[in-house]
């Protein structure tokens, strides 16, 4: 047992219901969420650096032995998912600072964004499904709460939307829960693992396997991602850059420990489903990134794209491909978070979203266009940076496998994500600058530039030391291709 594991959900927790209490004090709510997600990253320092030492560690909450009671796992790729949500929020969160507005600070965003961060790291440690569709609602709560807020009539309606769409996925989730409660007696994820080889993964579990897999995709915008481009379109550029980041990487994680723990002992069928919806989302993503001409639009597709990518790798379910899709979500956190604020950043500078009215703007703000010039070279997968590793491994998987067409799709979304980026960097950093802006120059927040640098720094490490960021992720896909390590390590407590 290990009570150090549920700190990094007690905290925000515990945060947010104080921030309800200031609510009209933007000054503290700023210092007490600052002081919670630091505080939170170096517990989430502790808990890998513990996993790395010790292996995977495990609470039983009341004392209660699985599958009867409540329990949280930290594996390795839960504590590394956990810490770079942390990272990736305390960037969001000091970009918000003085972007988000003081109307908004003052109806609680700092308390919902607390409570969102609560849900994902929530997802991220449970050991329980039921557990996991309970974190995946106080996540959601979250969001549309920050989606709304600010009362616009283009949120407003893009929420009701997201509303709608997370209604039917969760209503789908309570019964593929209910139907595998019924069909196999648990809901303990290791438990489960068991329950399922004992019966064999056939007829009505290769339904509810489906059942589950729709679920996600929905939450994740796999293949299912209409309502996507336009509900992050709709927010500040802090909140959506913590959307981009964390809410569909919940939704794959969800898929990947799911096929991967519990549904993985017949891996043709359901496999080959996720392999063809990862085609179909990085062909479309890449149309609608390519299409766009306005900024938000152009980044919420190369969202879409990532999530086909990463879920190629989960569909390739090899060594290499699980090595390579644990390293590439990590990386894809970071950098889509640099991403959007630095696409918010563009457009307070420019004064719209629009490329084509943009223009010159590399001569007064070098840093963002370089910064943006970074983070587009990640995406792509050029080396040294973060991205180049978790792609390699992932097409080394797939071609392993014999996915050659799907590998070869994902090599053409790369060069859909270069057009489309470098699209935008063109429109924006180079040309004549607009007579309007000559005259009216914006200053960009230190603490928005703070955020930035920060971002680009893990994105530029992770890929220098890719050797020893890989040495981490590795143990993660160590316990993805062989499910016992995490069975063993939950129910022989």
């Amino acid at each position: 047992m290990n009570n150090v594991i549920v700190l990094p959900l007690l905290i925000p927790l515990v945060t947010a219901v104080l921030l309800i209490f200031c609510a009209k004090n933007i000054r503290l709510q700023r210092w007490m969420s600052a002081i919670s997600v630091a505080l939170n990253v170096l517990v989430a320092l502790f808990i890998v650096y513990q996993v790395d030492s010790e292996g995977i560690q495990t609470l039983h909450m009341g004392g209660w032995l699985p599958p009867h009671g409540i329990v949280f796992v930290a594996d390795m790729l839960a504590a590394l998912l956990v810490l770079m949500t942390l990272l990736v929020a305390a960037a969001c969160l000091f970009y918000a600072f003085r972007s988000i507005g003081e109307e908004r600070e003052k109806h609680y965003f700092y308390t919902f964004f607390q409570f969102l961060l609560a849900g994902v790291i929530g997802s991220f440690l449970t050991g329980d499904l039921f557990n996991l569709f309970v974190c995946f609602e106080v996540m959601l709560i979250s969001s549309y709460a920050l989606i709304v807020l600010g009362g616009t009539k283009r949120q407003l309606r893009e929420t009701l939307k997201y509303m709608l769409i997370n209604i039917i996925s969760s209503t789908l989730f309570v019964a593929a829960v209910a139907y595998l409660y019924g069909t196999v007696g648990t809901l303990n994820m290791a438990h489960l693992s068991l329950r399922v080889a004992e019966v064999q993964q056939e007829g009505i579990l290769s339904v509810i396997g489906i059942l589950f897999l729709i679920v996600f995709a929905l939450k994740a915008g796999l293949f299912l991602f209409f309502w996507l481009p336009g509900s992050y379109n709709a927010p500040p550029a802090a909140v959506t850059a913590l959307f981009g980041a964390l809410l569909t990487k919940v939704g794959l994680y969800a898929i990947i420990r799911t096929f991967t723990l519990i549904f993985y002992h017949e891996t043709g069928g359901i496999h080959m489903i996720i392999g063809w919806m990862a085609a179909a989302t990085m062909i479309l993503g890449g149309l609608g990134a390519v299409a766009y001409k306005d900024i938000g639009r152009v980044l919420n597709y190369n969202i879409v794209i990532s999530v086909g990518f990463i879920a190629f790798g989960i569909a390739s379910v090899s060594e290499a491909s699980l090595n390579g899709t644990v390293f590439y979500l990590l990386h894809d956190m970071a950098a889509k978070a640099l991403l959007f604020i630095l696409g918010g950043m563009i457009i307070t500078s420019a004064g719209t979203a629009k490329l084509g009215e943009m223009g010159g703007l590399i001569k007064r703000y070098p840093w963002i266009g370089w910064m943006f010039f970074i983070a587009l070279l990640a995406l792509v997968g050029i080396p040294p940076l973060s991205g180049f590793l978790g792609k390699v491994l992932i097409l080394q998987g797939g071609l392993q496998e014999g996915h050659y067409w799907l590998s070869g799709i994902g090599l053409l979304s790369s060069l859909l994500v270069l057009y489309s980026l470098i699209k935008v960097f063109m429109g924006a950093f180079w040309g004549d600058s607009p007579a309007r802006r000559e005259q009216q120059p914006v200053k960009i927040p230190r603490t928005a530039y703070g955020a930035a640098i920060g971002l680009t720094l893990i994105v530029i490490l992770m890929g220098v030391g890719s050797e020893w960021v890989y040495s981490y992720t590795s143990q993660a896909g160590a316990v993805l291709t062989d499910p016992s390590l995490y069975i063993n390590a939950v129910l022989k407590e």
